[in-house]
């Protein structure tokens, strides 16, 4: 392995890509040994462990604070929050918890000693992370886990063979594809912890990424999901199916370090991880260039901690890149993201989308198309974007095994330093989003949209981005030959960028004929949506309904420097 070159590496990746898997594959570990199981078992002991680290860490944090001004400015974000934002999965004493919080440390602040006071507020802080652990920690039960292996691919099959009533027998495999470097990811469980860090799209994100594991023979993750999505029956689920809570309107410190901690805790017990690093959904369509720092340093937090304590526990990074023809909320998002960008150039159009029966006629849509998801696993890396081989060592570019822990190493003992620590977090940011585009499928959806959109810029380039989403519609055609002639220089590029390694492409954009990629791109570019975001007029010119989600749907291959090579000398 040692002798094996960047290239060499890129070229195996190539002999695999979009190899789609054929699952279910078997299961790695028997369930009863799987880390979230063994946690859950002894959650009551974690928890309290787990609150003590969390205080232990706020302390630490806060040296040169006041404790109790700390204290008081929490509480009083949690009464505004609970006033101002109330929940129905709220629990019932919540008031009454943080007045508790008040009255005590109001009284016990007061004519007492520096050193009781500190040790009384303390006490109280311990409390509110013992609180804010409880209403975090996932539950995960195996029957339960048992039901949904079971329950969600019956599910899809039967949406896509009722679907498709009157059509051959179709397979689950053709409509939902895992590709990727599984096998390696399979030779990897056993020996440590892996974290999935997927791009993050839509709301069935996390339960695509969670299906797609199990998938391929992966044991159950652990992965937050927000409480507001909760009711009595998902509320009742999803922790047992091993998420856990997360409130995006808690956004003080003692909530958010209680959260970190939970994460990082997570790792060092070999729990699997899925979370998202861009944050929330991308709004403009594009794949995230900016990550979130916070969750992902726990890994590396994490990993310097079981350096320290000789464990052999080494964390796993795995990309996940998820690619959708169709984004059940691309409008909103869209209207979202430009709405936040442009302000008063963005004119707002809003109209919610919502409800059972659109989610369900969705799904309708999506099954009985010819559209695809494809869930691409990347290659595994270390916590400083270091390429792992099945053994878990880490390869520099050369291939040659690198000595992780000595990265961790400072005067000659491993030490978990704080600066450094976020200076290799930043480090690995990097690197997740260069192989989110290294990792990129480019469904021919992806790839109609991003020509017709850089066409109409060309067309017009007078006109500023806000200027070019108000084009009237009769100005929106396309003819049929400059879209042919821009979809052949566009592919021609991507072709050269997949053999040198940076993007993948699908089978049809990479093997069909011309004609077969734009009809394919063109039926199922947004599928959903009632506004075509492109289709093809009676006299085959290419034209948009909605340039909102044309350039949402165009923006996935931002960052690529297709547009340079879009020809419009002959548009008139």
């Amino acid at each position: 392995m040692s002798e094996k070159t960047e290239e060499a590496i890129i070229k195996k990746k190539e002999q695999i890509d979009l190899q789609p898997v054929d699952y279910p594959m078997p299961m790695v570990e028997d369930m009863t040994s799987w880390p979230i199981h063994k946690l859950s078992q002894e959650k009551e002991e974690f928890m309290k462990y787990a609150s003590e680290f969390t205080t232990q860490s706020i302390i630490n944090k806060k040296r040169k604070d006041n404790m109790s001004e700390a204290i008081a400015k929490v509480l009083y974000l949690e009464r505004m929050r609970i006033v101002n934002e109330p929940w129905k999965v709220d629990p019932p004493d919540e008031m009454d918890f943080w007045n508790d919080i008040r009255k005590k440390l109001l009284r016990k602040s007061l004519d007492q000693t520096e050193s009781s006071v500190k040790e009384y507020n303390h006490r109280l802080l311990r409390r509110i992370t013992e609180r804010y652990l409880r209403e975090i920690m996932s539950n995960f039960k195996i029957p339960t886990y048992k039901i949904a292996q079971k329950f969600l691919p019956k599910l899809f099959s039967t949406i896509l063979n009722a679907s498709s009533f009157f059509r051959s027998k179709k397979r689950l495999q053709d409509k939902l594809q895992i590709v990727g470097d599984v096998t390696t990811i399979r030779n990897l469980l056993p020996q440590g912890t892996i974290v999935l860090v997927p791009t993050h799209f839509s709301n069935l994100d996390s339960i695509l990424v969670g299906w797609a594991a199990d998938q391929i023979g992966l044991s159950a993750f652990t992965y937050g999901a927000g409480i507001n999505l909760y009711n009595k029956i998902l509320g009742y689920i999803f922790p047992r199916l091993g998420a856990y809570g997360l409130d995006r309107r808690k956004k003080n410190d003692f909530y958010l370090e209680t959260l970190k901690a939970y994460s990082q805790l997570n790792m060092e017990r070999r729990v699997h991880s899925i979370f998202f690093p861009g944050g929330t959904r991308s709004r403009s369509g594009a794949l995230e260039d900016k990550l979130k720092m916070g969750l992902l340093g726990t890994a590396i937090d994490a990993q310097g901690n079981l350096f320290q304590r000789k464990e052999d526990n080494k964390i796993f990074i795995v990309p996940v890149v998820l690619n959708y023809h169709c984004v059940l909320e691309a409008k909103n998002l869209i209207n979202s993201h430009l709405e936040r960008t442009g302000k008063e150039l963005y004119l707002i159009e809003k109209k919610a989308f919502g409800g059972a029966f659109n989610f369900l006629k969705f799904f309708w849509k999506f099954f009985s198309s010819t559209s695809e998801i494809v869930v691409n696993f990347g290659q595994p890396m270390d916590v400083l974007g270091n390429f792992v081989n099945s053994k878990g060592q880490s390869l520099d570019k050369r291939g040659n095994v690198v000595d992780l822990e000595g990265y961790f190493v400072s005067g000659g003992v491993v030490k978990n330093d704080k600066q450094r620590n976020a200076q290799y977090t930043k480090m690995l940011a990097k690197q997740i989003v260069k192989r989110y585009h290294n990792e990129n499928v480019v469904l021919s959806s992806h790839l109609v949209a991003h020509t017709a959109f850089n066409i109409l810029q060309k067309k017009y380039p007078s006109l500023d981005l806000y200027g070019i989403l108000r084009l009237p519609k009769e100005d929106r055609i396309i003819t049929q030959e400059v879209f042919k002639r821009n979809i052949t220089l566009l592919r021609d590029h991507l072709l050269a960028l997949n053999k040198a390694g940076k993007v993948r492409l699908s089978n049809i954009v990479k093997n069909g004929s011309i004609q077969d990629l734009i009809k394919h791109g063109i039926d199922n570019i947004g599928i959903f949506h009632v506004q075509k975001a492109l289709f093809m007029d009676k006299q085959q010119n290419v034209r948009s309904e909605n340039l909102n989600l044309l350039l949402y749907y165009h923006n996935r291959l931002t960052g690529y420097n297709l547009s340079e090579y879009i020809e419009v000398k002959n548009i008139k």
